[in-house]
């Protein structure tokens, strides 16, 4: 970034940020998107819930003068939240973290409480209330999906008519569209709205007795974002805009879908600290030592030469884990494969998982919930990585894979369509197995197009290097954030 451009004030608000809380890829995004900002001399701040799991001792996170128990209004409802500071791990980020025990003191980050809404105003309220009161006045207020979304639409009423916020432009990413923050319209008043300002929410929505934060993010945001391109074309259709299709149509030129980043310096197999050998496209054996190692970690009693699937993910619809119900067992039985799986969500998929490591002893194993380490271990240990989604906004694995010398086998849909090309035996280009349809027969095509290639070690070694070469860098990704920035900012 040349010298001559002016360093921008940037506050992110997301409801996960890695190291400190994650369920998924929105927690790596926005973790890396601040370092790399920060990094490239830009006042970039953090604003995130302080969830119990946090370990604040660790962090040395201190208390932000004046901002204790401070008082918060919702509606009826009535909080004292206090902001503590500290800075990001390796990271070097300022981050502000909201501490309310009586929305954040829970077992998981997110809940089916009926105060689900609640606890994201009121975390966005408190982050504007922290920025105000801090002195910080960001030329950009960078929002993550539904529950930071009302943002937008409070800077352009009260909040936006303080002077800390009268330069700042909105810029929203929805990162998981699914997922849209919808309540009660009787619930109106936990916004905490003055009564002229609520001509600004969606009237067709109230009529039907809902509010949904998404859509507000859509409607009054200066620019919105998605996570790749192809997903920014998709989530303005029909199929896969989740009926806020028409919203973001009629943003026109305002979406931009950008791919998310890979942050090479937590997943590098030249450097992994989760890793006792490290390994690189000149000396895979390393990578096959790593699989001996896993393979006694895990109990698996597959020979080494025989191909391992790696599977880590929220087992929810989206993932297209139905479609394994019949391909894996399918293959499984006809094929020589063993299979590693890392997850947890809905009680069906974490069944089939764990039916299917009992119907394969030795050959499959399922471990519930989430575990960085063993991530990490999966990627770098398994031949294979299966992302069979029905939609999938960018996804980070499959770009974790290619680094890692690990070939996803991937459904042609939003980011993995821009991120995997399907390998062509004849030009030798490629860097994994891509299939289009969203079945199981197609999911069982891909595995044996991929089994196959496996069974012709020169093919399946160019293939790994492929993706290996690939560069999927935050230094490019923050280049297009800073453009938006810049266009939005007049900087």
């Amino acid at each position: 970034m040349s010298a001559t451009l002016q360093k921008l004030a940037v506050c992110l608000l997301a409801s996960e940020v890695a190291p400190l809380s994650k369920t998924g890829g929105l927690a790596d995004v926005a973790g890396a998107l601040a370092k790399y900002l920060h990094a490239d001399g830009h006042d970039a701040r953090l604003c995130t819930p302080l969830y119990s799991s946090i370990d604040r001792a660790a962090l040395a996170a201190r208390p932000v003068a004046g901002l204790t128990n401070v008082p918060l209004v919702l509606g009826t409802h009535r909080y004292a939240f206090s902001v503590l500071e500290a800075t990001l791990p390796a990271a070097g980020v300022p981050v502000y973290l909201i501490d309310c025990p009586a929305l954040y003191a829970r077992p998981s980050l997110y809940t089916a409480d009926p105060d689900e809404h609640l606890r994201f105003i009121a975390f966005t309220r408190a982050s504007l209330i922290a920025c105000q009161h801090v002195g910080f006045r960001p030329r950009i207020l960078h929002c993550n999906d539904w529950h930071t979304a009302f943002a937008p639409l409070y800077l352009r009423t009260g909040v936006g008519r303080d002077g800390a916020f009268a330069a700042t432009r909105t810029v929203l990413t929805i990162h998981n569209i699914g997922y849209q923050g919808i309540f009660p319209a009787a619930d109106v008043a936990d916004l905490g709205l003055p009564a002229a300002d609520t001509a600004l929410l969606h009237q067709n929505d109230l009529a039907a007795g809902r509010i949904n934060a998404l859509r507000h993010g859509i409607l009054y945001a200066d620019a919105i974002t998605t996570v790749s391109p192809t997903h920014a074309h998709e989530i303005c259709t029909p199929e896969y805009g989740m009926e806020l299709d028409a919203d973001l149509r009629a943003r026109g030129a305002a979406l931009t879908g950008i791919l998310n980043g890979v942050d090479y310096d937590e997943w590098d197999p030249r450097r992994d600290r989760f890793l006792p050998v490290h390994y690189d496209p000149a000396h895979l054996a390393g990578k096959a030592q790593l699989k001996r190692q896993f393979l006694a970690r895990t109990r698996l009693t597959t020979a080494p030469e025989v191909p391992l699937a790696g599977v880590v993910s929220r087992l929810a619809a989206q993932k297209g884990i139905e479609l394994m119900f019949e391909a894996l067992p399918q293959v499984l039985a006809a094929r020589p494969l063993a299979l590693a799986a890392l997850g947890s969500g809905e009680a069906k998929y974490e069944q089939f998982f764990t039916e299917l490591a009992r119907d394969f002893p030795g050959r499959v194993t399922f471990e519930a919930g989430y575990d960085e380490a063993q991530s990490h271990w999966i990627e770098a240990a398994s031949d294979l990585f299966l992302m069979p989604s029905r939609y999938e906004p960018c996804g980070l694995n499959q770009m974790y894979s290619l680094r890692y010398g690990t070939v996803p086998v991937v459904r042609r849909t939003g980011g993995l369509a821009d991120s995997v090309e399907h390998y062509d035996a004849a030009s030798g280009r490629g860097t994994g197995v891509v299939f289009n349809d969203f079945d199981a027969p197609a999911l069982t095509w891909a595995l044996d197009t991929a089994l196959d290639l496996y069974a012709r070690p020169g093919e399946w070694a160019r293939l790994q290097r492929n993706g290996m070469s690939q560069d999927f860098s935050w230094e490019r990704r923050t280049g297009e954030y800073l453009a938006i920035y810049r266009r939005l900012s007049g900087a």
